[in-house]
C-alpha cells in the first residue's frame, strides 16, 4: 500500500495539535477568560429587502401556465402569464433550458431572473396572477437595468401591468 507519498498520519498527526491553539488565540470571548473564542460581532445595517414572491414548484403548475396563458417575448426572457381564479398574490416561476448552457451558467442566469423580478416587482406589485420567466440565452450577458426593462415591458404585454 505504499504508492507514492501518500499522507502519513503519525507524521502530520500532531501539526494540528501546535496550529489548533494558536488560531484560536486570535479570538478571545469578550470575557477574557481562556479557551477558544468566537469571532467579534459585527452589526451592519443592511437596507431592507423586499420579499420573495410566491413560487410556482411543480410541474403541472408551469404546463396549466404555458397552456393557457399569455405569452410575452422580449430580447433577454420570454414571460408567460395567467390569470388566477381566486385573487392572491402572483405567484412566479422560473426556468432555464439546457441549450443555455451548463448547470452553472443555467442557475446564474436564474439568479439574474429572480433578482430583477423582486426588484420589479417590489415597484410594480401586481396580484391574482402566476407568472413564469423563461431565461435566454441573452439574459446572463444583458445589462441588469436592460434586464429589468425588459420584464416591465412583457409585464405590459400580457396586460398584467
Amino acid at each position: 500500500m505504499a504508492s507514492g507519498s501518500g499522507w502519513k498520519p503519525l507524521a502530520d498527526a500532531g501539526c494540528w495539535r501546535i496550529a489548533a491553539p494558536r488560531a484560536a488565540s486570535a479570538f478571545r470571548p469578550e470575557d477574557g477568560r481562556p479557551g477558544i473564542g468566537r469571532a467579534p460581532r459585527v452589526s451592519a445595517s443592511l437596507p431592507p429587502q423586499a420579499p420573495a414572491p410566491a413560487r410556482l414548484k411543480r410541474r403541472a403548475e408551469f404546463l396549466r401556465v404555458a397552456a393557457k396563458g399569455r405569452k410575452a417575448a422580449t430580447h433577454g426572457l420570454v414571460l408567460q402569464a395567467l390569470r388566477q381564479d381566486t385573487p392572491g398574490l402572483a405567484r412566479i416561476g422560473f426556468t432555464v433550458t439546457k441549450k443555455v448552457g451548463n448547470a452553472v451558467v443555467r442557475n446564474r442566469t436564474r439568479r439574474r431572473l429572480k433578482e430583477a423580478a423582486r426588484l420589479e416587482l417590489a415597484e410594480y406589485p401586481v396580484s391574482g396572477v402566476d407568472l413564469v420567466l423563461i431565461g435566454r440565452d441573452t439574459t446572463r450577458g444583458r445589462d441588469f437595468a436592460q434586464l429589468r426593462d425588459d420584464f416591465r415591458r412583457a409585464l405590459r404585454k400580457t396586460a398584467v401591468l
